[in-house]
């Protein structure tokens, strides 16, 4: 039988992990997830953000749970995953979204730089998919999201120059590629989405450098908005999108095109 519409966005019964879920593009899929009906497991690295995000979700009579974890970290992450299944019995959803930033000219990037970047965005990602992978795996079924960004697909000879983010965003794509092969015939959706600029705690420090570029040329003259991801996240953790992996949704206004 074919389902409703309404049926294929709907999230109720579904428990998602979304880390870096406390501020930012992160919290803003979160409730998106929540809003569809999914029960929340929250990650952040600072405690206070985690809590005021907690409470705000909380008021709204989301199902949230969270803890603090640092994605770099194997024993975090399976703490994370432990307590993910004890509190919601299973997991159906992973938001892979913490990530860091360092920018340098590449000739004077500091290698402990380099590293941690890698460190949390690609490699805490690939620890996060791979011991929530083992749980999906059991079930034979599952949505794996990698946040990656349109800098893993283009840069700009006008800066900014951020060698360790660009490089672990690019990885970050092929590895959404070769984690939606390897499970792919065992239930599991691997995709990646690849937003352009939105205000972030992250991205503030460089929009002035896009912004006048961006109102100019791209097709939709603008930052991205608040609420703009909301869609892209929950399409892709739902049935909306069963028949969809291996793919990166572009989410930037057209800036790529």
């Amino acid at each position: 039988m074919v389902k409703h519409i309404r049926d294929l966005f709907d999230l109720n019964g579904k428990a998602a992990i979304v880390t870096g879920g406390s501020r930012g593009l992160g919290k803003e899929m979160a409730e998106g997830l929540a809003e569809a009906g999914a029960s929340l497991m929250l990650c952040a690295r600072r405690a206070e953000w985690l809590d005021e995000t907690l409470q705000e979700f909380r008021a709204k009579n989301f199902n949230v749970a969270g803890k603090l974890c640092d994605v770099s970290k194997p024993d975090e992450i399976q703490t994370i995953v432990d307590e993910t299944i004890k509190t919601f019995g299973k997991i159906d959803v992973l938001v892979n979204n913490a990530g860091i930033s360092w920018g340098a000219m590449p000739e004077e990037m500091p290698l402990e730089k380099w590293q941690k970047v890698l460190d949390v965005n690609l490699t805490g990602c690939f620890l996060f998919a791979q011991a929530v992978g083992r749980e999906m795996l059991k079930r034979q079924s599952g949505s794996i999201i990698n946040i990656a960004s349109i800098s893993g697909i283009t840069s700009s000879a006008n800066g900014p120059f951020y060698a360790g983010y660009a490089a672990s965003k690019a990885g970050l794509i092929g590895l959404t590629r070769e984690l939606a092969v390897s499970w792919g015939r065992k239930g599991i959706r691997v995709n990646a989405i690849a937003p352009g600029f939105f205000h972030s705690r992250l991205a503030d420090a460089v929009i002035d450098i896009y912004e006048r570029s961006i109102q100019e040329n791209n097709a939709i003259p603008r930052i991205g908005r608040e609420g703009e991801l909301k869609g892209a996240a929950v399409f892709l953790a739902s049935d909306a999108s069963s028949y969809i992996t291996g793919q990166t949704i572009i989410v930037d206004g057209g800036m790529t095109v």
